[in-house]
């Protein structure tokens, strides 16, 4: 049996066990095993995976691994010690598109909050998850790593995170979203875009008080669901405020 050695670097780490982060260690394998293959064997999903480097060449994930190779293994954004770099992610849509599985439901209502396209399938099967984000060319989120593994998936991400603002923060640094918010311009409850709409045409939905008081509304075109701004606009702007504080702190890891 053929062994090479691996080493995954920054934030890739998270997939591996205590003992093999930030470390080289020994990958026994069969003759002519696909290296795309050999990396979500040891837990780490390919669409977390921007370049690889074989003895110092950056190689895609058709290589077949050599006995004695050398493997160094990049998230997106990392400091490569090499030129020529082959980055295997796709670009990713502008603007930002995003499918969430069922474990992120709140963390898609804040993303639409701040305006971002956002479908959510709390009934989905991992198929048809992969399926859609390959059709439609959205970044697939999820809490679920073999999801991603899928071969259809090719932009998405493992959300690392259980709190769902911090959630937030997390896509919102890994797909460098700070740019890009646009809140109150998304339904939370459909994703349909909100338009501006005349207070006349709905006020037979409206209660007595916001009838009196509230003059500015919007109308989600797609379901029609009424918006104004209330208290929970406050909310939302300290929501963002912290958001872009938060992001233009560095994160700092240990050196791997």
């Amino acid at each position: 049996m053929a062994i090479a050695r691996f080493r995954f670097h920054d934030e890739l780490n998270d997939f591996l066990p205590p003992q093999r982060r930030a470390r080289g260690f020994a990958y026994p394998f069969d003759s002519q095993a696909a290296i795309k293959d050999a990396i979500e064997a040891l837990g780490v999903p390919h669409p977390e995976v921007d370049i690889i480097l074989v003895d110092g060449a950056s190689l895609g994930f058709d290589y077949r691994l050599r006995d004695g190779d050398r493997v160094d293994v990049y998230p997106a954004g990392a400091a490569v010690p090499a030129d020529a770099l082959r980055h295997l992610m796709p670009p990713l849509p502008h603007p930002p598109r995003f499918l969430l599985d069922v474990h992120l439901g709140r963390l898609a209502r804040y993303l639409r909050l701040l305006g971002f396209d956002c479908r959510y399938h709390h009934q989905a099967d991992d198929a048809a998850l992969a399926a859609r984000a390959e059709r439609e060319g959205r970044i697939l989120l999820t809490r679920d790593r073999n999801l991603l593994k899928r071969k259809r998936v090719a932009l998405g991400r493992c959300v690392r995170a259980g709190d769902p603002i911090t959630q937030l923060e997390e896509v919102a640094r890994a797909f460098s979203l700070l740019g890009e918010l646009a809140p109150f311009t998304r339904c939370t409850r459909c994703n349909g875009r909100l338009v501006t709409v005349d207070k006349a045409a709905v006020d037979h939905r409206l209660e007595p008080l916001t009838r009196r008081y509230v003059d500015d509304f919007l109308q989600c075109e797609a379901c029609g669901q009424v918006y104004w701004h209330g208290s929970h606009v406050a909310h939302m702007q300290a929501l963002v405020e912290r958001l872009r504080r938060r992001l233009e702190i560095p994160v700092s890891r240990p050196p791997q």
